[in-house]
């Protein structure tokens, strides 16, 4: 008697009962804080989401944007890609002390501002588009007005040769080729880049218009 009482007891109210009930339990425990916690994080997102649309990224943009400008001049500075970069123009340039070195930069003076420039110290392999891979970025080619304006004239014989002369839109993209390109090495040859002296009485009287 003592040894079959709690074999039965033990079978069917302890073992059954738990394995029954106390699971189902659980699941509904869980499925209770599922619930709660989806309806939490819905309230949450909704929470932020009309927080965004109350302040919206203006206090982002500013920062960014600055950065964006810069990314972008960079790359208008070296598109279309038909054309050397900046990078390049830096790279294969004489620095000041450098260009001291060289007798073809003694007394040398830039000359009065105009939208044509002239280059001297040209390697015998240099071609016209060699000219143009080089002073083609400091012209916009989707503009029809700056295209007709572009021009280059390379000098190939007699006492001009090495020399050419380049139209370029403005004076202000004049004055940036010169600044960047002179003393660029061109086959091994250091460019001389100036305002071209020809272009002075065609840029006077427009001067003078511009003063009144």
């Amino acid at each position: 008697d003592v040894f079959e009482q709690p074999q039965h007891v033990g079978h069917k109210k302890i073992e059954f009962h738990i394995s029954s009930d106390i699971p189902a339990v659980l699941q509904m425990n869980s499925e209770k804080e599922e619930k709660s916690g989806k309806s939490l994080f819905i309230k949450y997102l909704s929470a932020t989401i009309e927080e965004i649309n109350n302040t919206g990224f203006g206090r982002i943009f500013p920062a960014p944007s600055s950065n964006d400008k810069m990314e972008t001049e960079e790359e208008d500075d070296e598109i279309p890609s038909e054309f050397i970069s900046r990078k390049d123009l830096e790279k294969n340039r004489l620095s000041r002390e450098e260009m001291e070195k060289f007798s073809v930069f003694k007394n040398y003076e830039p000359g009065d501002p105009n939208c044509r420039i002239y280059v001297k110290n040209l390697a015998k392999q240099v071609q016209e588009k060699d000219l143009k891979f080089i002073f083609g970025r400091y012209v916009d080619f989707q503009s029809e007005v700056e295209r007709n304006m572009f021009d280059i004239r390379l000098m190939k014989e007699g006492r001009m040769k090495g020399q050419a002369f380049i139209g370029l839109p403005n004076e202000k993209a004049a004055a940036k080729a010169l600044k960047e390109a002179n003393g660029y090495v061109l086959f091994e040859k250091p460019m001389v880049v100036q305002f071209a002296r020809s272009a002075r009485p065609k840029q006077d009287p427009n001067d003078g218009k511009r003063k009144k």
